[in-house]
């Protein structure tokens, strides 16, 4: 999670795997909702008071981090999902087999 100013300059980012978790428990949803309310807690101490929410890519943790946003005392404006969408680009890879 990175939270920017208007210009799009950094004031705090936070990832999962800075705080700690590991392996598969850093795609869980409380990661991300640590890892947002870590880098909420930076951001409002640079007086960031209300946000704009893009959200790229899919993943568990989509929901709980603009949750910690809200619970973190910050205004969520807008949520916006930027997820790229091919146009019929690269092969995908091969199915899985478990």
């Amino acid at each position: 999670m990175t939270i920017t100013d208007q210009m799009g300059n950094t004031l705090s980012w936070k990832s999962a795997g800075s705080l700690g978790f590991r392996g598969s428990r850093k795609g869980t949803p409380f990661a991300a909702q640590q890892a947002a309310s870590n880098a909420a807690g930076m951001a409002r101490d640079h007086g960031v008071r209300a946000v704009e929410v893009r959200v790229a890519g899919p993943g568990s943790g989509r929901e709980s981090a603009i949750r910690a946003l809200a619970a973190a005392g910050i205004e969520v404006k807008t949520i916006r999902d930027v997820t790229p969408v091919p146009h019929n680009g690269c092969r995908p890879p091969k199915r899985r087999r478990v």
